[in-house]
C-alpha cells in the first residue's frame, strides 16, 4: 500500500500539483485504499466463491440471470468501465446457487480488465464448474477511457458475448436467450 501512495504522490507532483496542500494531503492514502477495493477480485478463489452451492436438479430448461451490475477498471488506462452482465445456461443435472452468478461477475470485474476477456472468463467458469449443455454471457459496457478522453463519445456502448455449447451451436437456443433478454429489457423500461 505504501508503494501505491508513493506513486500517487509522484503523479501529483508530475502534473504540477502540491501533494501537501489540504485537499490532496490524504489523496495518496485514499487512492491506495480505493485500488485495494476495486481490485479485490485478484484475491478471490473461484472454487471457494462457489463453495458448496452446486445442487443436483432434474431441470433442463434455460436459467437466465439478467442485469447484473458491474464496475471494472480498463487495464489500458486504469479508468472505469461499467454496465450490466446477462448470464444464461442450460443445466445438465446441476445448478449453481443464484447469488453465485453475480459473485462470479464481481470477482472478474474487480480486476484490471478488458470487456472481451471478462465476458469469456465468466462464461468459462460457469461452463467448467457446472458442465451445462451450454452457456451464454452478454456484457454491456460504458467505458470512461472512450467517454472522457480520446474520441469522447459518451453515448457509445460496447456489447460483447461469449457463447459455449448449445448457445453457440444451436441457433434456436441462442435466439431464445436473446429473446428472453429483449423481453427483460422491455419490462424494465
Amino acid at each position: 500500500m505504501k508503494g501505491i501512495e508513493a506513486a500517487v504522490k509522484e503523479i501529483l507532483l508530475e502534473i504540477g500539483e502540491d501533494p501537501d496542500r489540504q485537499g490532496l494531503k490524504s489523496t495518496p492514502f485514499r487512492v491506495a485504499k480505493m485500488y485495494r477495493e476495486v481490485t479485490q477480485g485478484y484475491h478471490k478463489d473461484p472454487k471457494r466463491l462457489i463453495n458448496d452451492a452446486i445442487f443436483d436438479v432434474k431441470y433442463d430448461e434455460m436459467v437466465v440471470v439478467a442485469n447484473i451490475e458491474y464496475y471494472s477498471l480498463c487495464e489500458h488506462h486504469l479508468l472505469p468501465f461499467f454496465g450490466v452482465v446477462h448470464v444464461g445456461y442450460i443445466p445438465k443435472g446441476k445448478v449453481v446457487g443464484l447469488s453465485k452468478i453475480p459473485r462470479i461477475v464481481e470477482m472478474f470485474a474487480r480486476r484490471l480488465q478488458i470487456q472481451e476477456m471478462m465476458t469469456q472468463q465468466i462464461a468459462d467458469i460457469i461452463n467448467d464448474t457446472l458442465k451445462p449443455d451450454g452457456v451464454g454471457v452478454i456484457v454491456e459496457g460504458q467505458h470512461m477511457c472512450m467517454m472522457m478522453r480520446g474520441v469522447q463519445k459518451d453515448q457509445a456502448r460496447m456489447i460483447t458475448s461469449a457463447m459455449i455449447g448449445s448457445f453457440k451451436d444451436d441457433e434456436k437456443t441462442r435466439t431464445e436467450f436473446l429473446n428472453l433478454l429483449h423481453k427483460e429489457r422491455r419490462n424494465v423500461i
